[in-house]
């Protein structure tokens, strides 16, 4: 990151990145593009190559393996390996991002992050007209597993600070402990680590299969055993070389460490990555005592259940008139069809991949009131609804991937109306996805909060329609 990067802000890609290699366990060669995204779109993985493109975001409660990296999975779509390119992310601070795919796993390069850093450097990262909502950890969040013996703490911090510990019981690796003061060090202190395992590790998936994509390049093997020369002619031919050999330092074909820790520091590459998929940006002091990705992907829902019991989100929204909106009024006249006299959102100030908060300040000067209670001016039911829906537009366009899009209302349900809006109101418009969004379907629950108190509510239900 550069020294006016602003960590307050949201950042996405300055432009696409294509990058094309094969997965380490498939070996399918797979084509891959980092495409710049929305404000709140947050990290977003799509298999451009299956029936409707699904969208897999990266969340850990979409984990569904962890056993040879982290998998996210969505019906028969799945992704796996997503914790290097996630890592590379965070480490840049880049918040938005559509990863299309064309194939089930990311990637695995020279098994470290940095081949993804570079692209990212080379493309560029936007700074966006958007808040960056940082979620800050109160107390102490522990997770422990007994039979893995992994120890996990996530400590109150001013920022984002990891720790990682490792211990194998090996005689080459020994014990190791890495460490990141700052996010901003990611790139030239981390990035760079690669993957490792052990020889007998590797036996063991050859042996079934499992890394299609291996190479002798694209993991550090650790040899902590006498190997016999018929051993390494059979390695030498499963991974096309000539010759393959282990002197005193213990590392498959002689290996030069980028670090002498460099095991220790890749683990904490996979904290970061797989931490990712919390899905909120925190602020805390991560320590991680002999970490793996399933309990990795375990702390981070711990992480997450713990933001959300604590954000309150069912508590009424604060509107602070000096933060930068999210959208402005420019943003939202590109995005909705709507304008003058019926564009009834001034800005938004908060949006996120399941909820989205407009502004609409009520002034006397409203075309409506010559005609309704003239005398007594209130806002009219009907429109507080509608620009409850045209918010709830701006969330449902935003969550598309590509293209010009349009909402219709489909339906309305429990629609209450508890207090009048009257001139000199402000309205703060909160709209919250009920369901993912599915076949173009959107299900929402809208609120509309003024001085503090519920004026209006309503369940809404909408199509998103691509513009032809």
């Amino acid at each position: 990151m550069d020294i006016h990067f602003n960590p307050d802000k949201q950042h996405t890609l300055s432009s696409v990145i294509n990058i094309t290699g094969t997965g380490l366990h498939t070996g399918i060669l797979v084509d891959m593009s980092l495409k710049p995204a929305n404000p709140g779109f947050g990290l977003q993985f799509q298999r451009i190559d299956l029936p409707g493109q699904p969208l897999i975001k990266a969340d850990c409660d979409l984990v569904t393996d962890t056993s040879r990296g982290t998998t996210l999975q969505i019906g028969e779509a799945k992704v796996s390996t997503v914790e290097h390119i996630l890592a590379a992310l965070v480490g840049m601070g880049v918040d938005n991002v559509l990863i299309e795919l064309n194939g089930p796993e990311i990637p695995i390069m020279d098994g470290s992050s940095q081949p993804f850093i570079e692209s990212i450097e080379k493309a560029g990262v936007a700074e966006q007209e958007a808040a960056k909502a940082w979620y800050s950890i109160e107390e102490n969040i522990y997770h422990y597993d007994e039979e893995k013996r992994v120890e996990m703490v996530a400590l109150p911090a001013m920022d984002y600070q990891l720790t990682t510990l490792i211990d194998f019981n090996s005689p080459v690796l020994g014990t190791q402990h890495a460490g990141l003061k700052t996010i901003r060090d990611f790139k030239n202190e981390i990035a760079p680590c690669r993957t490792f395992c052990f020889l007998h590790e590797l036996e063991t998936l050859l042996e079934h299969d499992l890394i299609k994509g291996g190479d002798i390049n694209n993991a550090i093997v650790v040899v902590d055993r006498q190997v016999s020369d018929e051993e390494m002619a059979r390695l030498a031919k499963v991974f096309n070389r000539e010759k393959i050999e282990v002197k005193t330092e213990g590392y498959l074909n002689n290996l030069e460490l980028r670090f002498p820790n460099e095991p220790a520091r890749h683990k904490l590459l996979d904290v970061v990555g797989d931490l990712a998929l919390v899905g909120y940006p925190i602020k805390a002091r991560i320590i991680a005592n002999r970490p793996g990705h399933s309990t990795n992907v375990a702390f981070a829902k711990k992480i997450k259940q713990y933001i959300k019991k604590n954000k309150n989100i069912k508590d009424v929204p604060v509107y602070n008139p000096a933060l930068p909106a999210v959208f402005n009024l420019a943003k939202i006249e590109q995005t909705l069809p709507h304008r003058f006299p019926f564009l009834l959102v001034d800005k938004i100030t908060e949006l996120s991949d399941k909820h989205i908060i407009g502004i609409k300040n009520v002034t006397y000067n409203e075309w409506f009131f010559q005609g309704h209670f003239p005398n007594n001016p209130v806002m009219p039911g009907v429109l507080q609804i509608e620009a409850l829906a045209q918010t709830g537009g701006i969330l449902c366009i935003n969550l598309m991937p590509e293209g010009q899009f349009d909402t219709y209302f489909l339906k309305i349900d429990n629609c209450k109306f508890k207090q009048k809006v009257v001139p000199g109101d402000t309205m703060i418009l909160k709209m919250e996805l009920i369901d993912p969004i599915r076949r173009g379907i959107c299900s929402m629950r809208g609120t509309v909060y003024v001085n503090g108190k519920v004026a209006t509510e309503a369940d809404l239900v909408a199509q998103v329609v691509k513009r032809s």
